[in-house]
């Protein structure tokens, strides 16, 4: 007998919590699908000055004119001095800091790109791909795709503006969920980023929508308030930028 009250009571807290699920409206829903996150670009500009801050604090001005990457990571960058015009060639291991501009190529594709997809108008910031400002890379040990050993690489911060708590890294190699076109007319639907290169603490980690529910908790179990008015059974991948920059104001208060 007990036994039986004690399986009644959990189905009957399962369905309790299941029947949390928040329901938003639509314009609710349109704010936490508009992307916060800055555009990740690939390919600094040769011809605008970029700036390397070493780990012992010594400061590098000139043209980046080569970089390394692997799996689409900078892991060592080649710049002419604008000063002495002397080239010099620095690793990951020895950089803190970066900054650079994106190359006018990269931005005028970014640009076709968002003008290719509808979804993009009602989401998304077009000047955002027409960037002119500084793009912000730090120097973090990291594993590719959560497989690779760790190694230090040079990563776009993508939320600068909010990463006091959680930052998030461009993924070079991210892919993009798939809509569809019809003769050739612009794309309905998809262009959601699938993964990113997210911090907390001391952990980083390669975080797919498919594994965001799993690490929901991680990322923000810790603020009750938030899990209360954003509950994961009640969101989607596509809220992301959202619900970082959510949970960073209401921690901060």
């Amino acid at each position: 007998m007990r036994l039986t009250s004690l399986l009644l009571a959990l189905c009957l807290a399962g369905t309790t919590t299941f029947a949390q699920k928040v329901k938003y409206s639509k314009e609710d829903i349109k704010k936490m699908e508009t992307y916060l996150f800055n555009e990740g670009f690939n390919t600094p500009s040769p011809k605008k000055t970029s700036t390397i801050i070493l780990k012992d604090g010594t400061t590098y001005k000139g043209f980046c004119n080569k970089i390394e990457t692997k799996k689409g990571q900078i892991y060592e960058v080649a710049i002419k001095d604008s000063a002495t015009k002397k080239n010099a060639n620095f690793n990951a291991e020895q950089i803190s800091e970066m900054y650079v501009y994106p190359s006018n190529a990269e931005k005028i594709a970014k640009v076709a790109k968002y003008m290719g997809n509808i979804r993009n108008f009602g989401t998304k910031k077009l000047t955002k791909n027409t960037n002119n400002d500084r793009i912000y890379f730090v120097n973090q040990t990291v594993s590719l795709k959560n497989k690779k050993d760790d190694k230090e690489f040079l990563m776009q911060v993508i939320n600068p503006d909010f990463d006091d708590i959680i930052s998030v890294y461009h993924d070079p190699r991210a892919k993009e969920t798939t809509g569809f076109s019809v003769m050739g007319s612009p794309q309905l639907g998809g262009g959601v980023i699938k993964s990113y290169y997210v911090k907390k603490g001391d952990k980083i980690m390669w975080l797919h929508k498919d594994d965001f529910e799993d690490n929901y908790d991680f990322l923000f179990g810790d603020n009750a308030e938030f899990m209360k008015k954003y509950p994961k059974n009640s969101v989607e991948w596509d809220y992301f930028s959202f619900l970082v920059n959510a949970y960073t104001d209401m921690n901060n208060g």
